[in-house]
C-alpha cells in the first residue's frame, strides 16, 4: 500500500468522526459539498456537458478519444442520501471515460429521505430507457456505480431484466452496498478497520432510504435477487471495508448462476478509494482495470 494511501487513511479516520457523528442528512450534505470544492476540475481536454433528462440533472463526460456511441451510465454513491455527479464524483467520471474510451453519462437521481425507495431505482431505469430510445445499443452500454450506486447498479439491471428491456453489455461496481438488511459478517469484523463508513450506522442509513420497505427486496438489496441472465460484472472492494461481504456474497451468487464475475480484493484501502485517484496511486490503478474491463466487454460500435 502506498505512502499516500496510508496518509490519507489517517485523514479519513479523523473526518469520519466529524462528518458522520450526530449529523442529520441536511448537515451531512453541506459538509460533503464543502469538501468536494477541493476536488480539482477535470483537465481542459475533458468535455463536460450538463443536460436535464427526464427531469433529472445529468452530466455527460467525454475524454479525448472516447467514443460517443459507447456509454457508461454511472450511478454515484453516497448512501442514497448525499453526493452528486457534478461535485463529489467529477474526478472519477473523467478518469473512467479516459481509461475506457467511453462517454460517461452520470445522473443525479433523487435522494432520500425526501425521496425514498423506489425513487432512485425509478430514476435510473428512466435514464436507461431514455438512452435506448435515443438509439444507443445495449451492447455498447455498461452501468457502473460505487457504494450505494453500486447496489443501485445491480438493482437497476434486475429491474430492467424483469421489465423485458435489453440488458447492458456489462456492469462495474466499486464497494457496492448490496444488502440493506446488513447481514454481512464484515460489518462486524471490519468495524474498526473501515476508516470511512460507520458500520454501526448503516442501519440508520438503510432506514432513510427504505422508509419501511422490506430490506430484502431485490431491487433495493440485489444480494437477494435472482441473478439469472445478468451481464458480466467487475467488482472492486477493499478487504478492510464493512461492505466487503456485500461484494463477496454477491460475486458468489453470480458465479453460481453462471455469470462471469471478476472480483478484485484490494488490501488496506478505504471505501471507494477510486474517487481518491487524484491523490493515491491505487485509485488510478483500479480505474485502469475498470477501463480494461469495459473495453473488453463493450463491442465495437456505430453511431446510434
Amino acid at each position: 500500500m502506498s505512502f499516500q494511501s496510508n496518509a490519507f487513511k489517517l485523514v479519513l479516520r479523523m473526518l469520519k468522526k466529524s462528518m458522520f457523528t450526530n449529523t442529520n442528512h441536511e448537515a451531512l450534505r453541506k459538509k460533503v459539498d464543502r469538501a468536494a470544492r477541493h476536488i480539482p476540475d477535470p483537465p481542459d481536454y475533458i468535455d463536460l456537458k450538463k443536460q436535464t433528462i427526464e427531469g433529472l440533472s445529468c452530466l455527460w463526460v467525454k475524454a479525448r478519444g472516447a467514443e460517443p456511441q459507447k456509454i457508461v451510465f454511472y450511478l454515484h454513491g453516497g448512501g442514497y442520501i448525499f453526493c452528486s455527479a457534478h461535485t463529489t464524483h467529477k474526478d472519477i467520471l473523467w478518469r473512467i471515460s479516459q481509461e475506457s474510451r467511453c462517454t460517461v453519462l452520470a445522473v443525479d437521481y433523487r435522494l432520500a429521505p425526501e425521496n425514498p425507495y423506489p425513487a432512485a431505482l425509478e430514476d435510473a431505469v428512466s435514464i436507461y430507457q431514455w438512452l435506448l430510445n435515443q438509439g444507443y445499443k445495449p451492447e455498447h452500454m455498461a452501468i457502473a456505480g460505487d457504494s450505494a450506486g453500486g447496489g443501485l447498479t445491480y438493482g437497476t439491471v434486475l429491474k430492467i431484466r424483469d421489465m423485458g428491456l435489453p440488458l447492458p453489455a456489462a456492469t462495474v461496481t466499486m464497494s457496492p452496498w448490496t444488502d440493506l438488511a446488513i447481514t454481512g459478517e464484515s460489518v462486524i469484523t471490519n468495524l474498526k478497520k473501515d476508516v470511512l463508513i460507520p458500520g454501526d450506522g448503516l442501519g440508520e442509513g438503510a432506514d432513510y432510504y427504505l422508509n419501511g420497505a422490506d430490506p430484502r427486496t431485490p431491487y433495493a438489496s440485489p444480494l437477494y435477487g435472482d441473478a439469472t441472465g445478468m451481464p458480466p460484472t467487475l467488482i472492486q472492494v477493499s478487504k478492510d471495508e464493512v461492505l466487503l461481504d456485500d461484494s463477496r456474497r454477491l460475486a458468489a451468487k453470480y458465479r453460481e448462476a453462471g455469470i462471469a464475475v471478476e472480483l478484485e480484493l484490494w488490501d488496506g484501502l478505504p471505501h471507494v478509494w477510486q474517487t481518491l485517484a487524484m491523490i493515491i496511486p491505487e485509485g488510478r490503478a483500479a480505474i485502469k482495470n475498470i477501463g480494461r474491463f469495459l473495453r473488453k466487454h463493450l463491442h465495437t460500435s456505430e453511431r446510434p
